[in-house]
């Protein structure tokens, strides 16, 4: 994730709607080696959060092992040649079908699964898989990397009424070279109806002031801990915010009694951003601008975590309880709005 000021972000939190209560670090190596087995130690407990249910389960487990796969930098040509290799192997293992897409400066990676009713349009869960130079990227972006590769392995042979797709976009860290070239092909955006993009989804802090704000603003921060997930989204398709804000207001069951889940802030952005250009740094940016509604999920970054872009960027740093709650939360969501044909553009008043 390129560097959040998020100075003009925080000015329309008056308007932000707050979802409901609920919401690395080894030494750098000098190879892309990947680490097969590293201890995933939790910085602090998660505080008590809220239960809720969805019907496919994230494993934490399996969310982990990919971040520990890669566990390595990701910026040059041949760490992302291998990051894509480990990619397409386990959508591949999943029964998917990646495709590498190249452009200029690099690769995407894009997968589908159509479908049951031909008429409802896709939704698009992405992450980027390049990193800066000499950081792992634990949380920028391999947790995103694992969240998608999680909702592969659950919805990918669930049938459901729209179509899923599947992006990782290369170079997100250069300027968000892969997502505008991903977007710059028109045809495909016609059948999208909304895009799901994480960037940093694994780190948590639970002491007070751990999560920072910029000073003078006239609001008062939700929280002074680093404890919920952040969803910023358009306000023309204001849906798909809601859709994270719903998926916290299931009914818990037995099959997830000891699942809990971090608060969720949504941010409605107006004008595409134009007002508020620190909300533009990361992969859903193009999708505004092409006029695809698209979400951000994410940690809230360098306001959080003191290894953002640094060589301490490594899977022990990664909040297992924050991370897989997090998880869940994209995967109810995404769950959601795949099982209905709900139009996700925002409807004037009534």
């Amino acid at each position: 994730m390129r560097k959040w000021i998020w100075l003009m972000l925080l000015v329309v939190m008056a308007v932000a709607v707050v979802g409901s209560r609920g919401s690395t670090f080894f030494e750098q190596r000098p190879s892309p080696a990947i680490v097969e087995s590293i201890p995933v130690e939790t910085p602090q407990p998660q505080p008590e959060s809220k239960e809720v249910d969805s019907a496919p389960q994230v494993s934490t487990n399996k969310l982990l092992t990919h971040i520990q796969k890669l566990n390595f930098q990701r910026y040059t040509t041949t760490e992302r040649s291998l990051t894509r290799t480990y990619i397409t192997t386990e959508l591949t293992k999943l029964g998917w079908k990646p495709k590498l897409e190249k452009f200029s400066e690099g690769v995407n990676i894009f997968a589908e699964r159509v479908g049951t009713n031909k008429a409802a349009k896709a939704i698009l869960v992405g992450a980027h898989y390049d990193t800066v130079a000499l950081s792992p990227g634990a949380d920028d972006n391999a947790s995103g990397v694992a969240v998608v590769l999680e909702v592969a392995r659950l919805l990918g042979s669930r049938p459901m009424p729209r179509t899923l797709q599947l992006a990782f976009f290369d170079k997100e860290e250069a300027g968000l070279l892969g997502s505008q070239a991903f977007v710059s092909k028109t045809a495909r955006l016609q059948n999208l109806s909304g895009a799901i993009i994480m960037d940093m989804v694994g780190y948590a802090c639970y002491t007070t002031e751990c999560q920072k704000y910029p000073a003078g603003l006239p609001v008062t921060p939700i929280s002074d801990k680093g404890d919920f997930l952040a969803v910023v989204g358009d306000t023309e398709h204001l849906p798909l915010l809601s859709a994270f804000q719903n998926s916290q207001m299931l009914p818990s069951t037995a099959l997830n009694k000891q699942k809990s889940m971090p608060s969720v802030l949504t941010l409605p952005i107006p004008f595409k951003g134009l007002l508020t250009p620190d909300t533009l740094r990361s992969d859903h940016a193009p999708f505004w601008y092409q006029g695809v509604g698209a979400v951000l999920v994410t940690d809230t970054a360098n306001l959080r975590t003191p290894h953002y872009h640094q060589p301490s960027d490594v899977p022990a740093t990664i909040e297992r309880s924050f991370f897989t709650g997090a998880a869940q939360i994209v995967v109810n969501a995404t769950t959601a709005l795949l099982e209905k044909n709900e139009v996700l553009e925002t409807q004037p008043p009534s």
